[in-house]
């Protein structure tokens, strides 16, 4: 039987809210559950916020950056370690990206090294348009500090929280409650999937208003169909979002399992070559995703070595995200750092993480991790 990285997962509650849209007959892309959807995600995050169901998380950054205001010659300051996904709008406004580092502490952008940055920049007059911060396999970035510098120098904050819903970060706030807007993505691989989705979440009730007038493409108020500007068709349909309002009811049960996933590996796998990913004290990480790295001087093997002896058990496992900075497509793109990413994408290794892998599962991952370093010490 294969086991997976991380699938989707129905809980049961799916099927009832997926008829109770086809009884209403509201398969088009607005109707009550997609309503119900986005207040569901509105009052788990905070009810002074706004939340706009999406296609897809890239299409919810598409907008938050395009409400910012980003376009051709503008900068956008992104985490380098992310999906393509999350730094691709930026091309799509002929905006630049100037890639950062990740702190070794946290696994997440280096707030001291943006600050750095920042004050040169404002020296030189060349401030970005929009700060992009990447919640990294379900762990929040630090929200306040971030916060505060986008503040100190008027530049805007888009948190991607694509991959950390149900995270918390040092302060307590919930990931994807920071910054102008934050984004979150119900992709099949998330800890909670519509099938394919996103939200926009923002604390600007006007660029709620946008956001749904941009991704309904751009109708103005008229019997006919008039356009002053271009929109897009990027809403979430009824039918996904019934299917979200079933996830929802499980979210924190899937958070708990991901995190006693991780507990299990970290006890398991004891060895001093192996490290898991840290989670800095007062974050609670959602474990989206177990990542670890291999230090291949005492264990004798790599990260390669591991992913490929688990892929001929149909066992499924991936390389951490290649930063953005060592992209063909980004190639001589403007970055700052001293390498934590690309350390961490040389030697880590994601494992199967998924809701749904049952214990015995996970021993046979940890079985043949374990046998494979065993036949190298």
């Amino acid at each position: 039987m294969r086991i997976y990285l991380s699938r989707p997962h129905m809980s049961g509650r799916e099927e009832q809210r997926v008829a109770e849209a086809f009884g209403s007959n509201f398969v088009a892309p607005l109707g009550p559950q997609l309503d119900a959807f986005e207040a569901s995600v509105r009052d788990y995050l905070g009810t002074d916020l706004h939340c706009v169901g999406l296609s897809s998380g890239s299409a919810a950054l598409h907008l938050a950056l395009r409400i910012a205001g980003v376009g051709p010659g503008d900068e956008v300051w992104i985490s380098s370690m992310t999906f393509a996904g999350g730094v691709f709008p930026v091309n799509y406004l002929g905006a630049t990206p100037r890639f950062f580092d990740l702190d070794a502490e946290s696994w997440t952008i280096d707030t001291a090294r943006v600050a750095e940055e920042l004050a040169t920049a404002a020296v030189q007059g060349r401030l970005p348009k929009a700060i992009v911060p990447t919640d990294l396999y379900g762990q929040s970035v630090d929200l306040d500090p971030l916060e505060d510098l986008a503040a100190q120098y008027g530049v805007r904050l888009i948190v991607d929280s694509a991959e950390s819903l149900g995270a918390t970060c040092r302060s307590g706030r919930k990931a994807g409650t920071g910054g102008d807007a934050a984004i979150l993505s119900f992709n099949g691989n998330k800890i909670i999937t519509t099938s394919g989705g996103g939200m926009f979440v923002t604390r600007h009730e006007d660029w709620a208003d946008q956001a749904r007038f941009l991704a309904t493409q751009a109708r103005d108020p008229a019997p006919h169909y008039e356009h002053s500007t271009y929109g897009y068709n990027y809403r979430l349909s009824n039918i996904c979002a019934a299917i979200g309002l079933g996830q929802m009811e499980v979210l924190e049960s899937r958070v708990a399992r991901r995190r006693e996933i991780f507990a299990r590996y970290k006890a398991a796998l004891s060895h001093p070559g192996l490290t898991f990913m840290p989670e800095p004290e007062g974050v609670r990480s959602t474990r989206w995703l177990t990542a670890m790295t291999i230090d291949a001087a005492r264990t004798k093997v790599t990260n390669e070595d591991i992913r490929l002896m688990l892929l001929d058990h149909q066992i499924e496992a991936r390389p951490l995200w290649k930063p953005m900075h060592l992209q063909p497509l980004y190639k001589g793109a403007r970055y700052h750092g001293t390498g934590v990413d690309e350390r961490l994408f040389r030697d880590g290794l994601c494992l199967p993480s998924g809701s749904d892998m049952t214990d015995a599962q996970q021993d046979e991952v940890i079985e043949r991790i374990a046998g494979l370093l065993a036949t190298t010490s």
